[in-house]
């Protein structure tokens, strides 16, 4: 490979791009394309794309659900950018935060020709930088972007798999005793994704025995929940209670997984809150964001168990994908343990919806 980076490591390069409103070309299939996130591009970019092509917008079908667009492509919409439409129609139609005041921002024209290859990779690459699932895409001949110098970071995109983020192992970085309130024999271990993402984290307690199954809770990453105190959902509640039922066993691992929002990141999860103050529930919110119920990657789990030795796990959990998800990952599920606490008047709906529509067994 020598200094050139790989695959991974341009991945990486196009998503920081984007999060700073900067364009990338991508290219498959005998075209090429330049894609912004619609969410960070800025008005500047928007009118010099717009002056030099004719630009599509790239979005969810669950956004074009929405927004009763046509989702041609199954799931996703193209949608045609009228003659005179602006920045700030561009970011309406992507951000539901007006849609209960401007409900009406149509009629849309889909498109339907062509391959939505381009366009499927450029909303993967969004939500993978943790941005609104939606991207102005416009069509270039020369696969060098709107001119000849623009220094864009550029992707091939040669099989299948598109963008999708490439196997990066995890790495073990770091480790230390730490004593706990739970149990002082405590010990954190950091791993990172060899492709600069978020590092993840295994909190193991005691010297629980690699030859049986370790008693493990899979806990994503909210802020809102576990460090501040959040009544809006359980997970605070079902993080120290996995502590505690961990310590007094003696011996098992929790995982800690920067995944917040159900894979979405912290900003989209506010967004969703907002839209749920308005009424809708959990899985509405997202969907209406463009994102689907849930959009973590939980084989990261069983990577992190792998890499500290076990092979099988009693699985402190109320959700049967995450069960699912092990077996499939190669951790075998020996027991899957309830940890059903945290629930109160502020939280009683979201509770019942993870149950109705995502099959928690609460």
């Amino acid at each position: 490979m020598g200094l050139r980076p790989d695959t991974a490591e341009r991945l990486a390069r196009l998503r920081g791009d984007l999060r700073m409103g900067v364009p990338v070309v991508l290219s498959g299939g005998g075209e090429s394309v330049l894609v912004l996130a619609v969410e960070s591009m800025s008005e500047e970019r928007f009118n010099e794309i717009c002056r030099h092509s004719q630009p599509s917008l790239a979005i969810t079908a669950r956004r074009a659900e929405t927004l009763h667009a046509r989702a041609y492509d199954g799931d996703l919409a193209r949608l045609k950018l009228p003659d005179d439409a602006s920045f700030i129609w561009c970011k309406s139609v992507v951000d539901p935060a007006r849609d209960m005041d401007q409900p009406m921002k149509g009629p849309f024209h889909s498109l339907r020709d062509g391959n939505a290859e381009l366009h499927r990779a450029a909303i993967a690459l969004c939500k993978q930088a943790r941005l609104l699932p939606a991207a102005l895409v416009a069509q270039i001949s020369d696969g060098r972007g709107l001119s000849a110098d623009n220094e864009l970071n550029r992707f091939e995109i040669t099989d299948a798999d598109g963008v999708s983020p490439v196997s990066s192992s995890m790495q073990l970085v770091a480790a230390a005793k730490l004593p706990l309130e739970v149990a002082e024999a405590g010990k954190l271990h950091v791993f990172r994704p060899q492709d600069g993402g978020e590092e993840h984290y295994a909190v193991e307690i005691g010297q629980p025995p690699r030859q049986k199954p370790v008693l493990a809770r899979l806990h994503s990453a909210c802020f809102t929940g576990d460090l501040i105190g959040s009544l809006k959902c359980d997970c605070g509640a079902q993080l120290r209670a996995a502590l505690g039922q961990i310590g007094n066993e003696g011996s098992g691992v929790l995982l800690y997984l920067n995944q917040e929002g159900r894979g979405i990141g912290l900003a989209n999860k506010m967004r969703a809150y907002s839209l749920q103050n308005q009424g809708f529930d959990t899985v509405e919110a997202n969907h209406r964001l463009g994102f689907e119920d849930d959009e973590r990657d939980l084989r990261i789990g069983a990577e992190l168990l792998k890499s500290l030795g076990f092979t099988a796990t009693r699985l402190m959990t109320n959700n049967p994908r995450k069960v699912e998800m092990m077996g499939k990952a190669g951790i075998e599920v020996i027991e899957r343990v309830p940890l059903i606490v945290g629930e109160n008047r502020h939280n009683a709906a979201y509770l019942a919806t993870k149950a109705a529509k995502s099959g928690h067994l609460l």
